[in-house]
């Protein structure tokens, strides 16, 4: 049995203990707050996953140069491209968690390239902190205009008539074009080939030229060209009719009825960032994306704002991983 002696000093030697825990929490805090309080004190990287030129390249850039008018240090974009936004995706998620290396990411790389890819380097809900979705880009269904067809009934006919013939084009594999074309595609019973690019920019040029046909593209991408009579846009893919094109009929009031699709953009940093930063940085996008002029930006390339809470944008990312992850299933789509 232990001795009142024994025991005092026991209980001497706990009191002790807690009240070292406590300072070096304490102090973590302390320095953790510190950390947020001094962040950021030089540039950040933004990784886009994909190609310069696409919309996915424009957003990281408008929010990167948002962020150096806010806090100074002049940031950086990179584009690493590959495997359908794996190849930069990996690079951002071994990143040091420490808020000066983002990514800008896309339905691709951060929803549903899991269910394409037999393997991944990376953990498409574990391996990333969100910060906020940026916007939703509407999809315009643009054809090239030695295509007799004026809308999406005729494109339907078309395409059932010519099964496999029309050649649509995507910023790659998984990407929102293509999953768009796809569901469309499930929905209508028609075929037609995919033509996967390194970005959707790259797709352009070839469906100016005709190369291919079809393409359920990012608005910002083609409105000049739509405009110009370059390309002709038959629907939007949005659930209402998008203020740039207010002519243009959805894909479901031309009769595909609860067809839906558009391409969105997020900003995250590696897991493990420290909660305060991310905070911060949260606090900064919404910010950002609420001002004026960066709303007007954005709604006249056909893209809308979407700011979120970091709780907002997570379960946003897990609704449309279960909705696309369940398409990709269901008509069996694999990369490898």
């Amino acid at each position: 049995m232990l001795t009142k002696k024994v025991m005092l000093k026991k209980s001497r030697l706990n009191a002790w203990l807690h009240s070292i825990a406590a300072m070096a929490g304490a102090v973590l805090l302390a320095g953790t707050a510190l950390a947020a309080d001094t962040y950021p004190s030089g540039p950040i990287k933004i990784i886009v996953p994909f190609a310069a030129g696409g919309s996915n390249d424009a957003m990281a850039r408008l929010i990167g140069r948002e962020l150096s008018k806010r806090w100074g240090p002049e940031n950086i974009v990179e584009n690493i491209t590959g495997a359908g936004g794996n190849v930069g995706a990996a690079a951002a998620a071994r990143a040091a968690p420490d808020g000066y290396t983002l990514i800008a990411g896309s339905i691709g790389t951060h929803a549903v390239n899991q269910y394409l890819y037999s393997t991944m380097p990376y953990d498409t809900m574990k391996d990333f902190a969100p910060i906020s979705l940026i916007a939703e880009v509407g999809l315009l269904v643009v054809v090239h205009p030695s295509l007799p067809v004026h809308n999406i009934r005729e494109l339907i006919d078309y395409a059932k008539a010519h099964p496999d013939e029309l050649n649509f084009a995507s910023g790659g594999v998984g990407a929102s074009q293509h999953l768009a074309a796809e569901l469309f595609m499930h929905m209508t019973g028609t075929k037609m080939t995919h033509v996967p690019y390194r970005g959707s920019a790259g797709s352009i040029s070839d469906l100016l030229s005709g190369r291919v046909q079809v393409m359920f593209a990012d608005m910002p991408l083609v409105l000049e060209h739509v405009h110009a009579g370059a390309l002709r846009a038959i629907a939007f893919a949005g659930d209402h009719r998008s203020p740039a094109t207010p002519d243009v009929p959805t894909v479901d009031e031309s009769g595909v009825k609860g067809f839906r699709a558009s391409a969105w953009y997020g900003l995250f940093a590696p897991a493990r960032t420290p909660p305060e930063v991310t905070s911060k940085l949260n606090e900064t996008v919404v910010s950002i994306l609420k001002s004026p002029d960066v709303n007007e930006y954005l709604m006249k390339l056909g893209a809308e704002p979407r700011p979120m809470t970091i709780a907002e944008f997570t379960e946003f990312q897990k609704n449309e991983s279960e909705r696309w992850g369940n398409l990709i299933k269901t008509i069996g789509l694999k990369v490898d």
